[in-house]
């Protein structure tokens, strides 16, 4: 059981997103309104 603890915890490798996709989730995220109403919460896009 110790030998599992002690092992080394596999590393991820570095990773760097495309600009392409960077500028997809900048814009999505700019065009995204959230409305709350009551209870409930409705997300819009208004792109």
């Amino acid at each position: 059981m110790a030998k599992l603890y002690s092992k080394k915890a596999n590393a991820l490798p570095l990773m760097k997103p495309k600009k392409e996709i960077i500028s997809f989730l900048l814009s999505y995220s700019k065009a995204l309104t959230v409305i709350k109403i009551d209870n409930r919460c409705y997300e819009i896009v208004s792109n």
